[in-house]
């Protein structure tokens, strides 16, 4: 049998070399660019344009063209890259390394290239960028945050600028006039949180113009892939519109919850971040808001509230997973350890922290729009990423994005000192060797990077080093704003720098003179991160290019992930071993492999959670897109809605005069109601039952559709210019259908909060809730249709309509 590890390996190799071979291809071609002129290089641009219009001849199909695009756009590879490498040279004073050409081949290839922190992945994202851009069909760079969208943009937009192609970023306070030239530029910069709301936002306008994205997703280049791709896709992205007030219960529910007493009245689950009621518990809530029994049908809504109380008082902490800010509960991206703006929890649990807080609980909102970021970056034509941590998540990141991850060596050889995880009993004896450690290296003038788990523990290192006099400076949620000049300086003689999380952070650390002569940089991590990637991530920051340096983790058993899986165990073993006093460090294999084996724990959750995510949007997916496809329809329509309008007003009328006429039977037809409708939402001529009889099923709905055509004639008739009606019929049409699917989404976003307590009905809630999907976007598209009708036939014209 074939070792599946073995396989995966050989097949890494004879990757690797296909890869080599198109870089000596580049290469090739070093010597001739490297003699032209700055106008012929230049020019080099407006040729490969050419060649990609001459290949696109003849071709008729969105399919063809594009197969034919990406054809030529490989065979011009060799040479494309070889101009992009030759003008970063004369621009930017920068040429990029034969593993960055490497890189970039991965890149354009629509994979993921792993390259190592200070391997230039910026650099190298400036070859497969050129070449894509000169299709003409948008380039989008992302980028995690706005800072590194505009340094990025700024500095690599002058090589771009300079070979003749245009350049704009897309930041999330800009103008709709200012996103639309950043999204039509050859190379647009962006987060992935703008491109979403840009996209979910586009399909929400009244008019063509008013849309940023004029065209559509072609090619996507993700930096840090990982963290967009992996950490922040937990989540959906959410557009909401005003709710139905706030609940009284909120504080109410959060005064219950502090009366209560751990393990005697509730029980916290660390492992699934989870508090539920322990029997006491739920006596002491059925006396407090004087019931009967608390898990009574009509005690529904409280209940939910109570849950969402606990898991906000006893699972949610502040300066880890959020910070109170200027009255606001604000979440901390786990992965990056930066303030996540305008990100609210569901569910009712954002409202129940704020409670807890004593801060102004606002309003539940309902969901108008939502897509995962999974179906968002699955649009594009193709999708390729760059991170120096990801082989981890490689099957995620294949069986969801279609992506290969393809380590590439490092330039130079990797010095940095990996040494084994140091445990000790308790946070304080953990804390006081960190610190130690810190003094004793910045004593000789070695630069330290201090990495932590979160606000609280960042600040409280702070002051412990503050009480030690040793001079330092504090990276986190709290102060972003200076990260660039903070990571710049963590380089340099006797730098100590505290940092809540450096995965994504997107400045190299660049050693000062002497430096590498002392060790490097000394990585020292105060705890173990749920996810291997942000641990390496971490590492990674000492050793850049050849450096010297050194990485340490300093664990205790009161650290979360200890805590959450197996601290008692090591305890025990400890106990035997006469090793479980407060002085005792221990560093054995056996406790990497321990917190390894737990961390892989936290990430397969975490993977479920995502994929649990993405198969509820997989559901919405199709009719999203369906919805989007009629918006873009009646948005792009230049001359007339009728071949729109007239079919949904024809099937408005075959499902009602279905409905009214069961059987064969006439005598049970109810013509009353077919007469009550026509004059409803038909047209306001007098139409008696009497006009109906002797009629078959099928005469019924020809007559009540001719009525319907003799009704837009004379709409028609009214609206002498054509523009005026179909200002008329878009507005009807979008303003019917967005009313209904915003209506639909909400109810679905609360159909899956609570779909999964059918699971104890034996039921699979996944199949309930595409069941109930399913059938409400039927009816959904028949309110619409029945809507639109009754809106559009009945409608008074005047002519001063206006779009």
């Amino acid at each position: 049998m074939v070792n599946p590890v073995r396989k995966l390996y050989d097949n890494s190799k004879r990757q690797l070399k296909k890869i080599e071979k198109v870089a000596d291809q580049v290469e090739s071609y070093a010597d001739t660019v490297a003699a032209l002129s700055d106008e012929a290089l230049q020019k080099k641009t407006q040729d490969f344009q050419i060649q990609i219009q001459a290949a696109l001849a003849g071709k008729t199909t969105a399919a063809e063209k594009q197969k034919a695009t990406a054809k030529e756009l490989d065979a011009l590879l060799p040479e494309a890259f070889a101009v992009a490498r030759e003008a970063a040279k004369r621009v930017l004073g920068l040429y990029p390394y034969r593993v960055q050409i490497m890189g970039a081949i991965v890149l354009h290839g629509g994979n993921l290239a792993e390259m190592k922190t200070g391997e230039g992945k910026t650099l190298t994202a400036t070859m497969a960028v050129y070449l894509n851009a000169l299709a003409g069909q948008g380039v989008h760079v992302v980028t995690v945050n706005d800072y590194l969208s505009k340094r990025d943009a700024e500095q690599m937009g002058q090589l771009y600028n300079w070979l003749g192609l245009t350049v704009g970023v897309n930041v999330g306070d800009a103008a709709p006039d200012e996103k639309r030239a950043a999204y039509d530029a050859d190379i647009t910069y962006s987060t992935n949180f703008n491109i979403g709301f840009d996209y979910l936002r586009d399909n929400m306008v009244t008019r063509a113009e008013d849309r940023v994205m004029q065209r559509g997703l072609n090619y996507a280049l993700i930096d840090e892939a990982d963290s967009i791709l992996i950490d922040t896709a937990r989540t959906p992205l959410i557009i909401s519109g005003p709710g139905s007030g706030v609940s009284p219960l909120y504080q109410q529910v959060d005064r219950f919850v502090k009366t209560l007493t751990r393990d005697e009245d509730y029980k916290v689950d660390e492992e699934s971040k989870n508090t539920s009621l322990t029997s006491e518990g739920i006596k002491n809530a059925e006396v407090f808001f004087n019931l009967d029994n608390l898990y009574d049908a009509q005690n529904t809504a409280l209940t939910h509230h109570v849950d969402q109380a606990l898991r906000a008082n006893f699972n949610y902490l502040n300066d880890k997973d959020y910070v109170v800010q200027d009255g606001e509960v604000k979440l901390i991206d786990q992965s990056t350890g930066r303030i996540s703006e305008g990100t609210r929890l569901s569910d009712g649990l954002h409202q129940a922290i704020e409670a807890k807080e004593g801060v102004e609980v606002r309003e539940e909102n309902k969901s108008m729009a939502q897509i995962t970021y999974q179906n968002l970056f699955r649009m594009y034509k193709k999708l390729s990423g760059m991170t120096g941590t990801a082989k981890t998540e490689e099957e995620e990141l294949r069986e969801i994005y279609n992506m290969e991850v393809v380590e590439i060596p490092t330039n130079r050889p990797i010095q940095r000192e990996d040494l084994p995880d140091l445990l000790y009993p308790s946070l304080k004896t953990k804390f006081n060797a960190v610190i130690n450690k810190v003094a004793e290296l910045h004593k000789k003038g070695q630069p330290v990077l201090l990495g932590t788990g979160s606000v609280e523990s960042s600040e409280l290192v702070a002051k412990l080093l503050t009480a030690h006099k040793i001079p330092h400076n504090v990276l986190n949620a709290k102060n972003n704003e200076k990260e660039a000049e903070i990571i710049a300086n963590a380089g340099q003689r006797g730098a100590v720098t505290v940092a809540t999380n450096m995965a994504g952070r997107g400045t190299d650390i660049k050693l000062g003179p002497g430096i590498d002569d002392l060790g490097g940089l000394a990585v020292i991590a105060t705890e173990r991160h749920e996810s291997r990637r942000i641990d390496n991530q971490l590492r990674g920051r000492a050793g850049r290019q050849g450096d010297h340096g050194s990485s340490q983790f300093f664990l205790s058993l009161q650290d979360d992930l200890m805590i959450r899986f197996g601290a008692e165990r090591v305890r025990t073993m400890l106990q035997r071993m006469n090793m479980d006093d407060e002085d005792t460090v221990i560093t054995h294999r056996w406790i990497t492999r321990s917190v390894e084996s737990a961390q892989k724990r936290v990430e397969g959750n975490n993977y479920d959670t995502r994929k649990n995510v993405l198969q509820y949007d997989d559901v919405v997916r199709e009719q999203r897109e369906l919805i989007y496809r009629e918006r873009d329809q009646v948005l792009d329509e230049k001359k007339s809605l009728d071949d729109v309008l007239l079919p949904m007003v024809k099937r408005t009328i075959n499902r009602v005069v279905d409905a009214q006429t069961p059987g064969k039977d006439q005598k049970e037809w109810d013509l009353d109601a077919l007469s009550a409708f026509v004059e409803t939402s038909l047209t306001s001529k007098d139409l008696g039952a009497v006009r109906l009889q002797n009629l078959n099923r099928q005469e019924i709905k020809d007559r009540l559709y001719q009525l319907a055509l003799d009704n837009l004639a004379e709409k028609k008739q009214d609206l002498q210019e054509e523009e005026q009606l179909l200002a008329f019929e878009r507005i009807v049409i979008l303003r019917t259908v967005d009313q209904h699917w915003t209506d639909h989404i909400d109810a679905l976003d609360r159909l899956r909060q609570g779909v999964g307590l059918r699971g104890y009905g034996q039921l699979n809630p996944l199949v309930e809730y595409q069941n109930e999907a399913f059938a409400n976007f039927n009816r959904m598209i028949a309110d619409i249709e029945y809507d639109a009708t009754r809106t559009f036939m009945k409608a008074e014209i005047r002519t001063n309509l206006t779009a």
